[in-house]
């Protein structure tokens, strides 16, 4: 048939709206905004209808990921792959070289600022229960510069040096003997034996195991490397105690525990004590020297203002 003009936009505008209808069956019914499941008069339909509303209701949107400072940190360049042979060939060279190779027993003196009152005086009396062949002495108004010689003379591998200040212990200032390096400390949130709730009993003259947690980069591999040189190579697991130096976010946290399986799968774990927190100030290489001494890292107030996603160790 011979269509007239009139009629020719007519059929065009029919057939794009059967077009449309087409799109609209195949991606699914489209209801108007103020539809009602209860509209539906077929029975079946409004049930079928009905349970996948719900369905649809139940699926909760994926949850985000929080962001944290530890998910958000910033890489560091120098964080250290145990496999690196350049790494391998510093641990061979370095101070605690001889320690690692078994040629050296540690033995470590624990010494106070001076005049130290009772409180700091206890503290390094508990750490030298946690740290094995450790002996305390008293300073009795000697410099840190003539203390060393003597230790050195008398086969001491470290200096222990417990500041205070108010009557609290503020500082550890931890020196490796003969050659450095020397790490200091701020000391904080230091709790004794007597000051912790459900306690054990105190720990028994057993070597114990020691525990690393995220000493990843170069700065804090040798931060690590100076506090396993604390204690003896062998630990006797009899005794079934453990220290543990945790890293986090730069806070090293101290933790003193005795451990015991329950049945296979099972563990119980009891605090010793003492605790405390540790934030690395400075290292400085050899033994100690406060005006002539040469650092390998000091701690910026300005870094840590700029960045807190940035980690040192």
């Amino acid at each position: 048939k011979k269509v007239k003009p009139d009629e020719a936009p007519v059929q065009e505008m029919g057939q794009a709206e059967g077009e449309e209808t087409e799109k609209k069956s195949v991606s699914g019914p489209c209801f108007p905004p103020t539809f009602s499941v209860s509209e539906i008069k077929n029975k079946q339909r409004r049930h079928a209808m009905f349970l996948k509303l719900k369905e649809e209701k139940r699926k909760a949107p994926p949850k985000e990921v929080p962001k944290t400072i530890e998910n958000q940190r910033i890489y560091d360049e120098t964080t250290v792959n145990p496999e690196d042979e350049e790494v391998a060939f510093d641990e061979g060279t370095d101070e605690f070289s001889a320690y690692f190779s078994r040629l050296t027993n540690p033995k470590v003196l624990i010494t106070t600022s001076d005049r130290p009152r009772g409180r700091t005086v206890r503290f390094c009396e508990q750490l030298a229960t946690v740290i094995p062949h450790a002996h305390v002495y008293y300073r009795r108004g000697l410099a840190l510069k003539r203390v060393i010689p003597q230790c050195v003379s008398r086969g001491f591998t470290y200096v222990m040096v417990i500041n205070e200040d108010r009557k609290v212990p503020n500082g550890l200032v931890l020196c490796h003997l003969p050659d450095g390096p020397t790490a200091h400390f701020k000391v904080s949130n230091v709790r004794l034996r007597k000051e912790m709730k459900r306690r054990g009993k105190d720990p028994t003259e057993h070597v114990p195991e020691v525990i690393l947690n995220n000493f990843t980069t170069r700065l804090g591999h040798s931060i690590g490397r100076l506090f396993a040189a604390l204690f003896p190579h062998d630990p006797q697991f009899v005794g079934r105690q453990v220290a543990t130096f945790h890293n986090q976010r730069d806070f090293i946290f101290f933790r003193f525990h005795r451990y015991i399986f329950k049945n296979e799968k099972k563990v119980g774990i009891q605090e010793l004590g003492p605790r405390f927190t540790l934030k690395l100030r400075s290292l400085q290489k050899g033994t100690f020297d406060s005006k002539f001494g040469e650092y390998e890292w000091v701690h910026k107030r300005h870094e840590m203002d700029s960045s807190r996603r940035k980690f040192h160790l």
